[in-house]
């Protein structure tokens, strides 16, 4: 398993970056980066965060959690969530061609498995899941600040 030190410095490698200048970047101590990578400190939660939004990773793939840097506001597209601009925000897909009229579109097997009982509690539970990570609590708090300032 890949340790938060491992996985900073990895991510500090490849913007070839020192240990000094990535602190700098971050507005942290001259050695915080140091001591992060050799595992004599661990960063707090808020510095968790303001590392991986450096990086443009989510905060789980920073501490070794997951392969997948995604961070949970691009997918969810969070534009819609807050007034700042996302560092990352994918471009929709083409829209495919219209069915002709003479060909009537008919539900598929997707159709049948999302009607299926398992597999809406399966998609239920996932979605509850992400929405208790703290990622998801704080799309969820910018919804509602968002909300409330109206």
């Amino acid at each position: 398993m890949i340790t938060l030190g491992q996985r900073m410095e990895e991510l500090r490698n490849e913007r070839g970056l020192s240990r000094p200048a990535l602190s700098a970047a971050l507005g942290f101590p001259k050695n915080a980066a140091e001591k992060f990578e050799t595992g004599r400190q661990t960063p707090t939660k808020e510095q968790q965060e303001k590392i991986a939004a450096y990086f443009g990773v989510s905060v789980f793939y920073l501490r070794g959690e997951s392969s997948d840097r995604t961070r949970q506001e691009d997918w969810m597209d969070a534009a819609a969530f807050t007034d700042e601009e996302p560092v990352f925000v994918p471009k929709p897909a083409p829209k495919p061609p219209k069915p002709k009229a003479a060909e009537p579109v008919q539900g598929g097997m997707l159709d049948a498995m999302l009607a299926s009982k398992g597999v809406q509690d399966l998609l239920r539970s996932m979605v509850l899941d992400v929405l208790k990570s703290p990622e998801g609590q704080a799309v969820i708090a910018q919804a509602v600040r968002k909300e409330l300032k109206k």
